[in-house]
Formats: structure tokens, C-alpha cells, sequence
């Protein structure tokens, strides 16, 4: 349906860009594309968007659209017929979960998430972690091939303070033969500190670090306890969110290409010292210059950036490489993006900073607290966890504890990820429990309760008067029923806009609508006490509906359960 008005419209318009968008007040449809198909044959958007409207109307299929209309200054307006909708819907039906699905033919690289090691996971991760995660899982539903990849902080001179921390401490505390990540970072953390004031410890750990830069064998294999320690403590973070990367290529992993990194860009000319220091001028960029060598030929983690995106394009031939990373990033990935064309790596491969903004609240101070100076993402998810299950047993009180903690775990989480995904991604976010655990408005616990109640009615729905051969979609003529499968043939555009713009709160907000409208669809029109041809297609709406939620939180992280 939207495929066959976005067909008809490109034959005129070409490759040129247009916006088909779901109507506002009574169109089913609306598009700005006679602006666009104005300004290229230099007419006026009104006589474009009549030469438009002629058009489609002499192209489309007989019975299509029931009317077009042009609104002031050019925008053009679609009604379509019930029998559209209606024929819509039972393509929706048949394509069962494969709807809303592309085939993309690209080769995305997510960078996402990102730790360092030695160091607890902090809720300054938890954005870059599920942002990244949800691009992940919608790329790959439009068809990608989607590569996620968890460049780790792990290497340079944070390790070399750590390590001359960790020899100082253990002589007196035979414990860190075995340490915790808390450990650790106390350790560096306090030695940090100390090494501010006292310049012996800041060169015996400059020592260290060049030791292990250089293979020492004590100092690798310390660094590999921490890197081991580490990993363990993230993935189970992982684990309870859902996340999945294919690759941990972190910072250690370019360190032997870093130096042939330095002399392709000098000898390609790009590269110039300066001061002692080896930088690439952006001049014609209005940059900065990028730095990849300090005068005492220390690297630094542009220039392992910098081979990263090499490495990207020439190993995993991506197509497109996106940057899961906080929005204070921002000059850093410019500059980034400019060398890396100016070297001549970056040819056809589309290169994105996806920013996002900070997470503030006064509802996380307790929390900040208790754990110091930063806050543990791990004491964050048990903190949702918690509040989730006084909701559950404020309204569950009947349930047995397994199912109670169950039901907490999974509405827990669903509201911390859809906190997140349902404000746009560019903006500061805030915690407000009430809000993220309220069983109405946008929120992840209200689109869980509007899966289960629709699971419910199917559930409850007696065997004799379940549709035996299908439905009959003619049945499905109301504006009620309509407006439900319009909607739900909006999904596909919506992936497809998640590809384009990668913000997933287009989703999310795109579900919670969906789920508003079948509730009120609900609390009017009769499902289960309709005569029995209307029943038949209605319950195959419930189902359908019931579906695209399940998918689309889905893939925004977030799971359904059958019953809350």
C-alpha cells in the first residue's frame, strides 16, 4: 500500500528525497513531495502538487484511493479505499512476523557500549549500551548485516598506574591475589590521587606503562588478569540487558598497527611534524589538527581510533559505520571522519557519530551515594528491578514469588531500556521511577499490560468460536477497524526511518501509539461479542496487533510476558 503511493511518486521525483508520512487529523496519508518536485522544475508547490495529483490519480490502481487532496502551500493529502486497507491487512496477516522486514543489502559496523577495564560499569554506559543494542536489532530486521562491535578501553597509561598500584598493594594484602573490579578501581582511583602530589609515583607508573607497551612478561600477564576480570563482570551486565556484540576489539588489539598507522600517513603526505608531535592538518575542514604521535612518541587514542576505522572498512567492508557515543564526543569523530578521508581510507563508507545526551536525576543521588563517585549500572538494574516488584505485588498479590520476581525482571528492565529509547537520543534524560513504572502512558510497563491483555482475549477466546479457515477482511469496515490496520502498515516505514535517522524513539513512540489506539479500539468496539463473521477478522486484528508490539519491543530490547 505505502509501497505502491512511494512507487508511483518516484516515478516522477526520481532519486530525489520526499517524505511519505502517516496524516495528520482526517488524511489517511500526506507527503511533502510536491515541494520537492517544484523546486526541480522550477514551478510552484501548488502546480507541482496538481501535476502530482493528476498523476497518481491516472496511475494508481482502479479503486485505490477514495480521494487526493491538496492542502496550502503544496502538501497532497491521500484517502484510501476500505477494500485498500482492508486487502493491506490481509498482507500483514500472510506475511505473519516477516512484516515490516527489508533487505537492506548493506554491511553496518555498530560501535557501542564501550568500557573501560579495571573499572565497574557505570550508568554513564547505559546509553551508549541499549542506543547502540536497538540499532543493532533493527538493521537487522531491515536486512543488514549487522557487525556490533565493542571497542573496549583497555590500554595506555590507565594500566600503567594500575599495575604499579596493584605491585604496591599486594605485598600487604594477599587478597588481590584474587581482586574484584571494585578493587581495582579503588586501587588506581587512590594511587591517582596520590600520584598528583608525589612525581615518583607518577614515573614509576610511566614505567610500568612502557614495560607492558613493551611485552613485559609480568606486566602482560597482569593486564590479562585484569582484562579476564573485567570481561566477566561486563558480559553479566550484558546478559541481564540483552546484549549481544560480535567482536571485542578493544584499544589493545591496534596497538601493533598503530606505528605503520603513522608512517602511511607521513609518506602519503598527509601527516606533518610539529613541535615534535606527528599531526594531520584539517585546515580546509575548520578542525583542528588531529594529533596521532606525541613529541616523546607516545600514541594516543586518536591514533587507535584512527586504525580502528581501517580496519573496519578493509576487514569488515562496511557500507556504514555508526558511533554509539555521548554527544560531548562530538569534535573528536569530526576530526576523526576528516583524517580518515584525507588519508584516503574513507571512500563510500558512511561514517555517523550517533550522540546522545547525559542522564541526569535527583532520584539517582541515593544511589550515587552509597556507591561513591560514580553509579554502579548494575546497582541501577537492581533498583528497577526492586521498584518493579512492589508494582507487581501491589497488583499481583496472589502470584507466587517466582512468578513475581519473574514478572519484576522482565518489567524492570523493559521500563530502564524504554526510559531511554522513548526520549529522543539527542536530549539529557531523566530518571523518575513513578513515571518509568506507571501501568498507563508512555511508558514500558504500559505496552507490556496492552500485550498481555491482548494476549488475554485471545487466550480466553473459546476453540468453537476460533476462525476455522481464516477471516473474512471485508468484514473489517468500520473506522475503528481501519484506523488499527493503518497503523499497523505504517510499521515498515517506521524501520525503514530507524535506518536512516537512528533514532529508535520513532519506534517506541510509534508503538505506544499503537498501543493507545487499540485500547480505546477496545473499550468501544466489541471483539469477542460480535457476530461471528466480524469476530473472525477482529480477533485476526487482536492477534496482529499483539504481534507488531511483541516484535517492536523487541527490538528496542524490551520482552513481553503473557500475563502481568
Amino acid at each position: 500500500m505505502l509501497g505502491l503511493i512511494e512507487k508511483l511518486i518516484r516515478e516522477k521525483l526520481g532519486d530525489l528525497d520526499f517524505q511519505l508520512l502517516a496524516g495528520e487529523n482526517r488524511a489517511h496519508f500526506s507527503t511533502n513531495a510536491a515541494f520537492v518536485f517544484g523546486e526541480q522544475q522550477k514551478i510552484s508547490p501548488l502546480e507541482a502538487a496538481e501535476e502530482l495529483k493528476s498523476f497518481l490519480e491516472a496511475k494508481s490502481p482502479q479503486g485505490f484511493f477514495s480521494k487526493i487532496e491538496i492542502a496550502s502551500p503544496g502538501f497532497i493529502n491521500f484517502w484510501l479505499t476500505p477494500e485498500t486497507i482492508q486487502a493491506e491487512f490481509l498482507k500483514m496477516v500472510k506475511a505473519g512476523e516477516s512484516w515490516g522486514k527489508a533487505e537492506l543489502k548493506k554491511t553496518v559496523v555498530i560501535d557501542y557500549s564501550a568500557p573501560n577495564i579495571a573499572k565497574p560499569m557505570s550508568v554513564a554506559h547505559l546509553r551508549s549500551t541499549i542506543i547502540g543494542q536497538s540499532l543493532y536489532n533493527i538493521f537487522q530486521f531491515a536486512g543488514a548485516k549487522v557487525i556490533g562491535d565493542n571497542h573496549l578501553g583497555d590500554w595506555g597509561k590507565q594500566f600503567g598506574i594500575l599495575i604499579a598500584a596493584y605491585k604496591e598493594a599486594l605485598p600487604n594484602k594477599p587478597e588481590f591475589e584474587k581482586p574484584t573490579i571494585e578493587d581495582l578501581m579503588k586501587l588506581y582511583v587512590d594511587y591517582s590521587a596520590r600520584a598528583k602530589v608525589d612525581e615518583i609515583l607518577n614515573e614509576k607508573a610511566k614505567a610500568e606503562t612502557v614495560k607492558l607497551q613493551q611485552g613485559d612478561k609480568e606486566n602482560l600477564k597482569l593486564w590479562q588478569k585484569f582484562y579476564k576480570l573485567s570481561l566477566k563482570e561486563f558480559e553479566a551486565v550484558y546478559k541481564v540487558l540483552g546484549v549481544k556484540f560480535d567482536y571485542y576489539l578493544g584499544e589493545s588489539f591496534y596497538n601493533p598497527m598503530l606505528s605503520d598507522l603513522v608512517r602511511e600517513a607521513t609518506l602519503k603526505g598527509v601527516a606533518k611534524k610539529s613541535e615534535g608531535a606527528v599531526i594531520i592538518p584539517l585546515d580546509k575542514d575548520d578542525l583542528p589538527p588531529y594529533v596521532v604521535q606525541k613529541s616523546d612518541e607516545a600514541y594516543l587514542y586518536s591514533t587507535t581510533d584512527l586504525a580502528t576505522l581501517k580496519y573496519r572498512i578493509e576487514k569488515f567492508k562496511a557500507d556504514l559505520i555508526l558511533y554509539v557515543v555521548g554527544n560531548d564526543q562530538a569534535l573528536h569523530f569530526n576530526q576523526l571522519f576528516a583524517a580518515g578521508r584525507k588519508m584516503g581510507l574513507v571512500k563510500n563508507t558512511g561514517l555517523v557519530h550517533v550522540k546522545f545526551g547525559l542522564i541526569l536525576s535527583s532520584d539517582l543521588k541515593k544511589l550515587s551515594t552509597r556507591a561513591g563517585r560514580y553509579i554502579s549500572l548494575l546497582e541501577v538494574i537492581d533498583e528497577a528491578i526492586k521498584k518493579a516488584k512492589k508494582v507487581v505485588e501491589a497488583k499481583q498479590p496472589d502470584l507466587v514469588e517466582s512468578e513475581k520476581e519473574k514478572i519484576a525482571k522482565i518489567v524492570g528492565l523493559g521500563a530502564l531500556v524504554y526510559n531511554d529509547l522513548s526520549q529522543n537520543r539527542m536530549s539529557d534524560i531523566t530518571f523518575d521511577w513513578d513515571r518509568m513504572l506507571a501501568l498507563e502512558g508512555n511508558s514500558a510497563p504500559y505496552l507490556q499490560y496492552t500485550y498481555a491483555r491482548l494476549r488475554s482475549i485471545l487466550r480466553k477466546t473459546p476453540k468453537s468460536i476460533l476462525p476455522k479457515k481464516g477471516f473474512d477482511p471485508a468484514a473489517l469496515n468500520k473506522e475503528a477497524d481501519l484506523a488499527l490496520i493503518l497503523k499497523m502498515a505504517y510499521f515498515p516505514e517506521i524501520i525503514k526511518s530507524a535506518t536512516m535517522n537512528y533514532y529508535p524513539h520513532y519506534l517506541a513512540n510509534y508503538l505506544y501509539e499503537l498501543a493507545r489506539l487499540m485500547n480505546s479500539f477496545y473499550e468501544k468496539e466489541p471483539v469477542l461479542k460480535s457476530e461471528p463473521v466480524l469476530r473472525e477478522a477482529r480477533l485476526a486484528l487482536v492477534k496482529k496487533t499483539a504481534e507488531t508490539l511483541k516484535i517492536g519491543l523487541g527490538l528496542l530490547g524490551i520482552k513481553t510476558i503473557e500475563k502481568i
